[in-house]
């Protein structure tokens, strides 16, 4: 797990660009990568590739990067793990190649080699990387399926940069600070920036599952080369008896945590007191990992409460034999924190607290690799949308299938009963978005509703953002092809845009600022497709039964039968304070629903480094 970054003066005209900027873009992104930095140029010095190194598989220098291929021509620069290494290794050698090291970053190199832009279609992991070729005078770059691993491009029209974070182009001083309106939109609907947009107007994110390449001509467009809707339209044209989920979950979910306890160094987990984490524990027991350390969060103020994860999630680790860690937080230290929170936090989010602290206690215990359970929820329909949104469809999309009759029902019930409009904009919403299934997930989803939004922030700012990101247009891309059942709607809408644009992203930042590697094996394309014949199937509470089931010895019946639960913090109280004490004004007037505060989702914004001097947002 890294930091990586490049710059690349491809236009004709283009002078050379200066190592302090290349520098200070690898350098901010040192809390990635503390165990090395590398930096390369090629010959003309027009491109150059930095690198700081967390080291996860085959600790020695030799595994350093910016790392060059036997022949000089390819370099490349890596962030994330390849899990199916060991296959692709033993492949490349009987094909007669001689690898250095015992890398996975040595491998991407042969794979390109070999088969070109083709090589992301034989690899099962979480990888952003810029490859450069010396010979077409040009870089490739990747990102995976699901966007586990960040990459993010500038492009000025004669250099081409990008790099692991948003903040870390921008140390560079070289790419613009103007604010994006699609990314504060975004962010005011969903509480997090959806890609490929961020907060500023020249720097995007590579969209998940793409490639691009870069010459001299320019950037090309990004290319798909995976899609999730496909996967599940696929399972769906032969789908299997329901009775078959457990084996198949079983099978499957334990093939991905042994490819995920992949590495040089201990793999521990974060434990809650729910199905996924527990689980995931109990298949980490049955791949042969007999010495595991779990860590789990535990609040003063959940003691003695149903919210406390704690003595659950110590009868797990009795049940699975794995040594537990208690870490105790408290709101002093959250307070303390916030200011490194906001500061880490690349782009904002209104989530996010709890992985900061849960990683914060893994780097004190020494981990460098910890599990998650994320993506349980979005793959086997742990989420009340996987009912709410069917629901909503067949009771009420009939108003928002008919042209104009859900809108213009709204803006009579507004004028005749206002009060009600702004008590209950959703009820009101459900009239008029519930016509398709975009618009029902923005209903579940959304923060806000878009005709919400001029009355909540700059009315202009609202008006141009909501031009550029199209939000339904963009949620009913994503259902291309037709994932083919209820089930696998809800899947991919969830997978693609909350878990992607927030849980996933929040991860990586609150993970990295620590110098730890989250891995989630539920989110893993090879499980996806396994499972992806069961979607259709799949009922309310089968997906995490058949999870709680997956390891040889399944979990305790109290955990099974409690209610859903994850890391928690008392966030409520301890946000609203917190944002006070950094002097925050509030906008006054009663709180919406869906956000924590109207004063910490401007702690959010400004800790986000908006260029106030700019454009001012007014948060609700």
């Amino acid at each position: 797990m890294c930091g990586i970054n490049a710059i690349f003066a491809y236009h004709s005209a283009s002078s050379a660009p200066g190592e302090t900027e290349l520098l200070a873009t690898r350098d901010a992104m040192r809390a990635r990568g503390p165990d090395g930095a590398g930096v390369w140029w090629n010959m003309d010095r027009h491109c150059g590739l930095g690198h700081r190194r967390l080291s996860i598989i085959d600790l020695s220098d030799r595994a350093s990067q910016p790392m060059k291929s036997s022949d000089g021509r390819l370099v490349i620069v890596f962030n994330g793990e390849i899990y199916n290494y060991p296959e692709l290794r033993a492949e490349l050698q009987a094909e007669g190649a001689l690898l250095r090291t015992t890398s996975d970053t040595e491998a991407l190199l042969h794979l390109y080699e070999r088969y070109g832009a083709q090589m992301v279609r034989r690899l099962r992991g979480m990888f952003a990387f810029g490859i450069w070729d010396d010979v077409r005078r040009g870089i490739f770059l990747a990102r995976d399926p699901y966007g586990i691993k960040p990459l993010y491009t500038a492009n000025d029209g004669a250099t081409f940069r990008f790099a692991s974070q948003v903040k870390a182009l921008l140390a560079g001083g070289q790419v613009s600070r103007d604010p994006e309106p699609a990314g504060v939109v975004g962010f005011h609907l969903f509480g997090s920036v959806p890609e490929p947009f961020t907060f500023y107007r020249d720097v995007s994110a590579l969209p998940a599952g793409h490639t691009q390449w870069v010459d001299e001509a320019g950037p090309r467009e990004p290319e798909p080369f995976v899609n999730l809707a496909e996967v599940l339209a696929n399972g769906a044209t032969n789908p299997v008896p329901a009775a078959e989920l457990p084996e198949r979950v079983r099978a499957g979910v334990l093939d991905s945590v042994r490819a995920h306890l992949l590495a040089d160094v201990e793999v521990g987990i974060f434990l809650s007191a729910g199905v996924d984490s527990g689980a995931l524990l109990g298949c980490i027991r049955d791949a042969g990992q007999r010495e595991i350390r779990a860590i789990t969060l535990a609040c003063q103020e959940f003691r003695g409460t149903s919210e406390d994860e704690a003595p659950l999630a110590a009868r797990v680790c009795e049940h699975y034999g794995a040594r537990h860690i208690v870490r105790q937080l408290s709101e002093q230290e959250f307070v303390e924190d916030l200011p490194a929170i906001l500061e880490a936090m690349d782009q904002p989010s209104i989530d996010g607290v709890n992985t900061w602290f849960v990683s914060k206690a893994a780097k004190e215990a020494g981990l460098k690799v910890a599990i998650s359970g994320l993506g349980g929820d979005e793959l086997l329909g742990g989420y009340p949308s996987f009912q709410d949104l069917p629901r909503w469809r067949r009771q009420f999309g009939l108003f928002g299938a008919l042209p104009g009759l859900g809108y213009f029902t709204r803006k009579l019930i507004h004028r005749v009963a206002p009060g009600f409009s702004h008590a209950r904009p959703k009820a009101l919403g459900i009239l008029e978005h519930s016509g398709s299934w975009a618009g029902t997930y923005l209903l579940r989803r959304g923060l806000f509703l878009p005709n919400e939004l001029p009355e909540v922030m700059d009315a202009e700012i609202a008006r141009e953002g909501l031009r550029r990101l199209e939000p339904l247009r963009r949620l009913a891309a994503s259902l291309i092809p037709d994932p083919g059942s209820d089930a696998g709607r809800v899947c991919v809408l969830e997978s693609a845009h909350y878990m992607r644009n927030q849980l996933l992203r929040d991860a990586d930042w609150a993970g990295m600022a620590h110098s730890l590697e989250i891995r989630v094996p539920l989110v893993d394309f090879t499980l996806l497709s396994a499972l992806a014949p069961t979607i259709p199937a799949l009922t309310a509470g089968a997906g995490k039964a058949a999870l709680a089931e997956a390891p040889v010895v399944p979990l305790p019946k109290e955990i099974v039968g409690r209610a859903k639960s994850g890391f928690g913090v008392p966030t409520g109280e301890w946000m609203n304070a917190a944002a006070g004490e950094l002097s925050v004004p509030s906008a006054g007037g009663p709180e919406p629903k869906g956000l924590v505060s109207r004063r910490w989702s401007r702690a959010v914004l400004n800790g986000a480094a908006l260029p106030k001097q700019r454009m001012q947002v007014p948060v609700s």
